[in-house]
């Protein structure tokens, strides 16, 4: 089949011959416990703000003050020595060993000049190879371990995290061949999600797992044709749809049959016709594409130029523990111990005392484990969970089956990182299955969430069919040591979990400044998020909803800046699927077109042209955290002061409700056919 093909023809990335090479990397030495090393790590968490009530911070026991251990080594001096090896060494030390600032050349032309600590190389330094390589970042025991960029004699770039000598986090590999990866690795392999672009214009999008594409991912032509679906072992295999640039679209089962990747399913045409059980067979599209294939099958990358560690001699390297930024290492086992440590409530009724913001479980994770803790491959932190009675019962109201969360939360496949960090500068991950969504958060959004959680809870015990956001957990994790790091973060449902493509979705709050999206009409697709300046439509729905019950706790809670999302489905580009309709979830409505007037008053709904479409509808209430605080009455004073006070997003919480309920009720309207 050609789609099979055409997915299976994919060219292999730049980076497997690197990835060959530095997973056989062996090293000679290994700590033999007679000299001992600090507990430093590097991580990469957004946030370092401190809860006024955490300061009972917890240390392993065999922590020892850096003065004390400086004062062992002996007194500081400066020198310039000639090692018999022939390797020469400048800098400082303390005793007979390199501890400061130093320079060391080896007898090969390599040469590291940087931070020592104990005779190992530990801080800032720069490490550069004979063959022109040279890494730049941190080091710790003697390995690159940290944040640094390498650079390869052929030009190949890493920038991004490392854990001895092997990329480990998060990071960026530009191939000398023009191929880039961006995204997430694990022991020197792409693992977790992430980016790939090939020099001739492919892209993956999508998960990851030892190096080869694996879980949902999507991969996109230059020519504009894409595949959306499950992968195993960089071939697909599951639940897919291919798309022809055209509008045409093959949705069906695709697998792996005498070394060939097969689909069976159906094809739609583009032009919105019957479907057809077989598909069309785009020969020349994909013959072109083979011949551009076969020509990257003998690209090379280059290997680390050696397996150097910066050590003293007689001096062993300390392999350090690789640290992930949740919620990947840390938050995972947090999660499995929060989800899986108690049993479903059995009463919907709370005590007030469920709702104290000083209601939070403290749980140590010690890196080899505890009595109620397994051990993990992270360092050594804790977890923390907020209110955990409120959000078990809420997870028992919103009908989720505990079985089910565990699985979907905590399983074995990588999260779903989104390309890009929201404004506020958090991070947000999806779970493989798409039901849940994982937002880190700033402090004070933690307390927004805590303050308005008793009339949430009672809100959304009153109304089923409340719009607004579904809350499964908060959570915080916290390194422990030292630097003490938080993350905060908060588990919620993703709106747009379903069978259904989305085709269009909006992002509407009800104002005009800023509201329209900055991408040209040939660029946007079903992934842009349009604003309110961009809504052509209005909505025809099927009998009555509740925004004015929503709205009035968001008022009654102080809560602005809030936003309805809308994703819509086009009936009449995909054949019909059969789903479970409640208020805001795969709601059956019209939608009929709309032009602007450019002699109306209004800025935003046009005139109504009769051309009606067939759609389904999903929509909620997001954002609901934002009180309206001292930054956002300066934002409203100084942006008052520009614009016209009722166009800007800042502004009083009564004003904001009353504003964006007139607006929803222009953009939809009962359908009265």
């Amino acid at each position: 089949m050609a789609t099979g093909k055409k997915t299976n023809q994919l060219p292999p990335p730049a980076s497997r011959l690197w990835e060959a090479g530095i997973r056989k990397l062996k090293y000679s030495t290994i700590l033999r416990g007679s000299v001992s090393s600090s507990t430093k790590s590097n991580t990469i968490y957004q946030y370092n703000d401190d809860d006024g009530d955490d300061t009972d911070s917890v240390l392993d026991d065999n922590d020892t003050d850096d003065d004390e251990e400086e004062v062992a080594l002996g007194e500081p001096s400066h020198a310039e020595q000639l090692l018999p090896s022939g390797d020469f060494y400048q800098g400082d030390l303390r005793g007979e060993l390199p501890h400061g600032a130093g320079k060391y050349l080896w007898t090969d032309g390599s040469m590291y000049e940087g931070s020592w600590r104990r005779g190992r190389a530990s801080g800032r330094g720069k490490f550069s190879w004979p063959s022109g390589a040279i890494y730049e970042g941190d080091l710790d025991g003697g390995y690159m371990h940290g944040q640094g960029t390498y650079i390869g004699e052929l030009g190949d770039t890493f920038a991004g995290l490392w854990a001895n000598n092997l990329r480990h986090g998060r990071g960026t590999q530009a191939y000398d061949n023009g191929d880039v990866y961006d995204g997430h690795w694990r022991d020197g392999l792409q693992d977790g999600h992430g980016r790939y672009i090939w020099r001739g214009g492919h892209e993956y999008i999508g998960t990851w797992k030892a190096g080869e594409m694996h879980g949902r991912g999507t991969v996109i032509w230059a020519d504009g044709d894409r595949y959306d679906g499950a992968w195993e072992d960089a071939k697909p295999k599951g639940q897919g749809t291919f798309r022809w640039s055209d509008g045409g679209m093959y949705i069906g089962l695709w697998c792996q049959e005498c070394g060939e990747t097969q689909a069976r399913g159906v094809y739609y045409p583009p032009s919105g016709g019957p479907a057809v059980p077989v598909p069309r067979e785009p020969k020349e599209e994909i013959t072109k594409l083979l011949e551009e294939l076969e020509m990257c099958e003998g690209k090379t990358a280059s290997l680390l130029p050696s397996q150097k560690v910066v050590t003293w001699p007689g001096v062993d390297p300390v392999m350090k523990k690789p640290v992930w930024r949740p919620p990947e290492v840390g938050a995972d086992q947090g999660r499995r111990h929060a989800v899986g440590r108690n049993s479903a409530p059995t009463s919907l009724d709370l005590k007030a005392s469920a709702f104290d913001p000083k209601e939070k479980v403290w749980t140590r994770f010690p890196p080899e484990g505890s009595k109620n803790t397994p051990p993990h491959q992270s360092c050594d932190f804790r977890w923390k969970d907020y209110c955990p009675l409120v959000f078990r019962t809420l997870r028992k109201l919103f009908d989720v089956d505990p079985a089910d969360y565990m699985i979907s939360i905590c399983g074995d496949d990588a999260l779903l990182e989104l390309s890009s960090p929201g404004k506020s500068g958090s991070f947000f991950y999806f779970t493989n299955d798409d039901k849940y969504m994982i937002k880190t958060m700033k402090k004070s959004e933690v307390k927004v969430l805590l303050r308005m959680l008793p009339a949430y809870y009672k809100h959304v015990r009153s109304f089923d069919n409340t719009l607004v956001t579904k809350f499964f957990g908060l959570h915080c994790v916290k390194i422990t040591g030292a630097i003490q790091k938080k993350v905060r973060f908060v588990i919620m449902g993703n709106l747009f979990c379903s069978n259904y493509a989305i085709h269009r979705r909006f992002d509407l709050k009800g104002s005009s400044h800023g509201r329209t999206t900055d991408k040209p009409i040939d660029q946007i697709d079903e992934t842009t998020t349009l604003k309110d300046l961009d809504l052509n439509f209005i909505f025809r729905l099927e009998g009555a909803w509740q925004v004015d019950k929503d709205c009035e706790l968001l008022e009654q809670e102080r809560i602005m800046d809030y936003s309805l999302l809308v994703g819509i489905h086009f009936k009449d580009q995909c054949k019909d699927i059969k789903a479970p309709v409640k208020l805001g979830i795969s709601m059956p409505s019209r939608v009929e077109s709309v032009v602007k007037n450019p002699d109306s008053e209004s800025l935003f709904i046009g005139d109504p042209t009769g051309e009606f479409r067939e759609v389904i509808l999903f929509f909620g209430i997001i954002d609901i955290l934002q009180d309206y605080d001292i930054s956002k009455k300066l934002e409203h004073a100084y942006k008052s002061m520009q614009y016209d006070p009722n166009s800007i997003s800042a502004v009083d919480p009564k004003q904001y409700c009353k504003r964006f309920r007139d607006f929803i009720y222009r953009a939809f309207t009962e359908d009265v056919q």
